[in-house]
Parts: C-alpha cells; structure tokens; sequence
C-alpha cells in the first residue's frame, strides 16, 4: 500500500485552497507523506492569506510555509514547514468568494487524477475539500455530490455516507433526495446491501471487530406499530430480522427523537439514519468543528471535511482547519486499520 494521502482542495473560489495551509504543521504527526492536488499558484496565494491572519491568531501558532512540487519518485516526508503539491492549472484565475463556471473542469479533474492515483495504488487514501454543486452540475454532469461521483468512478454498486464526529458516527440510507422521495426509495435490497457495506468497513477501516449498529426507523415514534405509517412493519423490522438471522448485532428501528440518547452513544459503533436531515442535525451540534465525512463501500478510502465553501470567509484567513484535520487524521487512521487488515490476512 502506498505511503501517501491525497488530498484535494476543492472549490477554488471558496475556502479549500486556504485550508491547505495547515497540512504543513499536520504532516508532523502523519506518517504518510500528504500531497495536495491543485493550483500551485492558486495554492500560494491563499495561504499567503493564513500566514498573514496567523501573525494575529496565536491559536493555531503558524508560521510562513513553502511549496514542494510532488514528485512520484520522492517518499521522503516534507521538511518541517513544507506543503507537497501536485499541480494541475486552473482554467481561469479564481478570486475569493467569486463562483465561476469555467473553472469546473478543474475541480472534476482533480477529483479525477486523485482517483486514478487510488485505484494504481501511488495513493492510499482520498481526503476531499469542499465543492460546489452550483458549479459542478450542469445538463452535461448531473453532479450530486462527491459520494456518487466517486461511486460512478469506481463502478460499484453501493456506497454508504459515513459522517463522524468524536461522539458519533451516523451513516445514512439515502443520501440526497427530497424528502417526498425518501420513502420510495427505500427498500430490501437497499437496505440489506447499505447495512452489510456499513458493518464490513467499519471492520476493515474503523478496525470495529463486532460492530453495534442502531437502525432508525422512518417515522415519528419509529412508526408507532403502524399508526404514523408502515414502513418499519412491512420493510424495516423485517429487514433487520433477516440481517439479524445471518449474524448482524443490529438494534432497532429506534424511534430518531430518542435514537441519540447517552445509553445508546455509549453503545453503538454507529448509527443507520434512513434519510439526510434524519441524523446530521444531531451530529453537527455535537461536534461541527470536528466533524467528518466518509464514503464507505470503495475501493479506497475516501474522507472529507464536514462543511461547505464558505465563500464568505474565503481570503480572510480566518477559516477553521479542525474538520479538515480530522479528516486527514481520520484517512490516516483508516489506512492504517486496513493495512493491519491485510497483513493479517496475508499471513
């Protein structure tokens, strides 16, 4: 396995590029080389940006860095003080705070030259910053976020949005869909082939052996033995029967207004939530600045930062970089977990 973490800085106008700053600093503690693919220029601006806001910010204590160009025959870490990039040129210069169209196959083609790195193994581990949806879907890519574009990529199946903080972990059935469709979209095989990603990587990549799952029901009070609606009598419950039958340590479906209590925090390895807003409201407030997103079900290992553009921090210098270390810590971590994993069944 390769000793190096992409990461890629995402939307050019918005806050990526600056965070990229902190990687210098974070490299000391991960002992995989971290590469950034982006605008080398792009990338020196921005952080141009943190080393003058950090000389009034003695919170995170930077100081300036400079830039490495990445080099496939280099395996030594960066110097302390030192960020690795791998650049690929904008297609119109990108000014903070400022969405532009035309740099959207920029941003694709990032994406796309990290995961060709993934699947020939130069990288171990994909972390992505933030991206706009209002940039990137067009009549031409129906782009609805980094999980199903990765997914389509890879050419798999199924994937499972994971999303995490030091509290919780919450991994949702369906991801983006209007609420109205959530229902529909449901089903056996869904959720028998979500479930079954969830529990295998949470053993692989979380280095879980038994994991705990807590399944939420769909509707209020979990249905209410079918008084607020049948889909945990005719779908759910029936499901979790099954997977339960073939040796699964599923609890549930929980009713989502009681599903976060601190019992079951304190039990579960994760949380199934069966639609978007059901799960992440909670997560966010419980640990936003060290949130972090994960796609379960690839063949490599994917995490993000748990937050958006930002396009009106953007250029200040004044983004908070917690997510995007938790992030990288994380695919770190995961790494390794899955490395052991291999040793262990090579053996």
């Amino acid at each position: 396995m390769s000793a190096r973490i992409v990461i890629t800085a995402g939307e050019p106008a918005g806050i990526g590029p600056e965070l990229m700053y902190y990687l210098s600093a974070l490299q000391q503690e991960i002992a995989q080389q971290l590469v950034v693919i982006a605008d080398r220029n792009l990338i020196a601006e921005r952080i141009a940006c943190c080393a003058h806001s950090a000389q009034k910010r003695a919170d995170f204590g930077l100081k300036p860095i400079t830039i490495r160009d990445y080099d496939p025959a280099e395996t030594k870490l960066p110097a302390h003080g030192e960020l690795t990039v791998l650049h690929l040129p904008l297609a119109k210069k990108a000014l903070p705070g400022q969405l532009d169209k035309a740099n959207a196959p920029y941003v694709l083609s990032c994406l796309d030259r990290a995961h060709q790195g993934l699947m020939n193994g130069e990288f171990s581990a994909l972390v992505t910053g933030p991206v706009s949806k209002a940039v990137l879907d067009s009549a031409r890519l129906r782009f609805t976020g980094h999980t199903e574009y990765l997914q389509q990529k890879c050419g798999v199946r199924r994937v499972v949005m994971l999303l995490g903080c030091p509290a919780m972990k919450v991994a949702l059935a369906t991801t983006h869909l209007p609420l109205k469709d959530v229902s529909a979209a449901l089903s056996e095989e869904l959720l028998t082939e979500v479930i079954t990603v969830l529990d295998q990587d949470l053993r692989l990549k979380f280095g879980i052996k038994e994991p705990k799952i807590y399944v939420a029901g769909l509707n209020p009070h979990a249905g209410e033995d079918g008084h607020l609606g049948r889909e945990e009598i005719d779908l759910i419950i029936p499901v979790l029967n099954k997977l339960r039958s073939q040796g699964y340590n599923l609890t549930g479906p929980l009713p989502a207004d009681t599903l976060f209590t601190p019992h079951y925090l304190q039990e579960a390895s994760a949380f199934l939530c069966m639609y978007h807003d059901q799960g992440l409201p909670v997560l966010k407030y419980a640990g936003f600045d060290q949130g972090y997103n994960t796609t379960l079900g690839l063949p490599y290992i994917r995490t993000s930062v748990d937050h958006g553009t930002a396009l009106s921090l953007a250029g200040s210098g004044s983004a908070d970089p917690s997510s995007l270390k938790a992030a990288v810590r994380l695919a770190a971590q995961m790494s390794a977990n899955l490395q052991a994993t291999c040793n262990k069944g090579s053996r």
